[in-house]
């Protein structure tokens, strides 16, 4: 067995929000695993210019929050012949505000953008998945499933319904021989994190709060990917696995 329980070779992987930052690097790594990836977005042409930079990649843009525009698009992509054996549900957005003057519609787009996407994505792919009787689902999480920080209450919430919503995924899927797991990633490079990354202060509080002393780059995630994708992982179910740099470890 060996190596070969991490290959993806003949598999097809559905990444939302991939046209840039984690989704992107996670098509990435997947791809180069084996897998045939395709992208997922709003903006086509940002997809089409993110596919182009992986061989063999495919686009879908559909708008991950729109419940029928989900089903219609995964229904009609699938009834083309082309299984999705994998699903990584990744779209998401940060909103930063004092939670007494947070604004009313900005908890609602991060309803909607993280949680609410991984619940219409989810479903639309894993009823075809369970037809098959096997699937891989890859929910993006975060630190912040498991920890707060001043200003992105509303966040934390819903990545903490992201990690209740995987273990309820492997709870009702399991038994149809659907492996639901979720990726929590720290603090990453990446373009959602830019203000922050271009903050020195928080640069310093972030490399002296981290175990591992530093930001994380996004192909550190590529791995964690790559496992719960394949068969390496065929009896993990409903787990939450922190990539994070030692970070949800330590005081």
């Amino acid at each position: 067995m060996g190596y070969r329980l991490f290959d993806l070779t003949g598999k097809r992987a559905l990444i939302t929000g991939s046209s840039q930052g984690i989704g992107f690097a996670l098509a990435e790594g997947l791809a180069a695993a084996g897998a045939q990836v395709v992208l997922n977005g709003r903006d086509a042409a940002k997809l089409a210019a993110a596919a182009a930079r992986i061989p063999g990649a495919e686009t879908l843009a559909f708008d991950a929050t729109d419940h029928a525009a989900v089903r219609a698009a995964v229904d009609a992509f699938e009834g083309t012949g082309k299984p999705i054996d994998i699903l990584v549900n990744n779209a998401g957005m940060q909103h930063r505000a004092p939670l007494e003057d947070f604004p009313a519609e900005a908890f609602e787009r991060l309803l909607q953008t993280n949680i609410a996407t991984v619940f219409h994505v989810g479903q639309a792919v894993a009823r075809h998945m369970i037809a098959r009787g096997r699937g891989k689902i890859i929910n993006i999480a975060s630190v912040q499933t498991a920890l707060a920080r001043p200003s992105i209450a509303p966040y934390t919430a819903t990545k903490g319904a992201v990690g209740n919503l995987t273990k309820g995924m492997a709870t009702d899927w399991a038994k149809h021989g659907l492996n639901c797991n979720a990726i929590a990633p720290g603090y990453f490079d990446t373009p959602l994190n830019a203000a922050l990354v271009a903050d020195p202060t928080f640069s310093a509080w972030l490399e002296k709060r981290t175990p591992a002393g530093r930001w994380g780059q996004v192909e550190e995630l590529q791995g964690a990917c790559i496992f719960l994708a394949s068969d390496a992982a065929s009896f993990v179910n409903g787990h939450i696995l922190y990539v994070d740099g030692g970070i949800t470890a330590s005081l």
